[in-house]
């Protein structure tokens, strides 16, 4: 597992981020750093992503700053060169996988069978995001699928919240979780980034008292 991935194992919960307008990137950065989690991954399905992730990397070296819902080889390329230190697609695209294991980029995609499982070990993955986690069947497909992939590690991501990621986070097939309740739009949208800090702080520590 490369260190981007203990990273994340390290934070626990990592923030979901859609940005519109870039002038939120600097603000939510800090709020994030100040709360206790240090992550961002930031979905690429908005104009602001790329410019978004370039700010965050400047302004905050001590930020993991990377990219989700990741689908093409070109929007890995713009990504990276923004500053982005990881990638996560939704699903799994053997192409943009080998893409970003060819450049050494961390690479999460999501999987939701056995079958995508298995192509992703054979590429040498060991972690997966599990995309969309709750309707999936969430941490019971989690837990049975994983006893079958011992050595493999999950990272749930879709309709985690800020009550059922306690139990996400006690499994140890979890790596970690990805969120968005503590970073909502409309609380980036209207600026209350001291609201984000807070509720960054209260998934931090819902981190350290599951995982003490």
């Amino acid at each position: 597992m490369n260190d981007v991935l203990k990273k994340f194992g390290e934070i626990g919960i990592i923030p979901v981020v859609v940005l519109n307008d870039a002038k939120d990137a600097e603000p939510l950065g800090k709020a994030l750093i100040d709360g206790g989690l240090p992550c961002a991954e930031v979905t690429f399905r908005t104009e602001a992503a790329e410019e978004s992730i370039r700010i965050m990397a400047e302004k905050f070296p001590e930020l993991l700053v990377g990219a989700g819902t990741v689908l093409t080889t070109e929007q890995v390329d713009r990504a990276v060169n923004a500053g982005a230190k990881f990638i996560v697609s939704p699903g799994l695209n053997l192409k943009i996988v080998q893409y970003c294991l060819d450049k050494d980029i961390p690479v999460c995609p999501g999987v939701v069978t056995p079958g995508e499982i298995e192509k992703a070990l054979e590429l040498g993955l060991d972690v997966v995001k599990f995309f969309p986690a709750e309707p999936s069947g969430g941490l019971n497909m989690i837990k049975a699928m994983g006893a079958a992939y011992t050595k493999l590690k999950f990272m749930p991501t879709g309709g985690i919240n800020a009550v059922n990621v306690v139990d996400y986070l006690k499994c140890d097939k979890i790596l970690a979780c990805g969120g968005s309740w503590m970073v909502k739009g409309d609380m980036i949208a209207a600026g209350d980034f001291d609201k984000i800090k807070e509720m960054c702080l209260q998934a931090a520590e819902i981190v350290k008292s599951t995982r003490a």
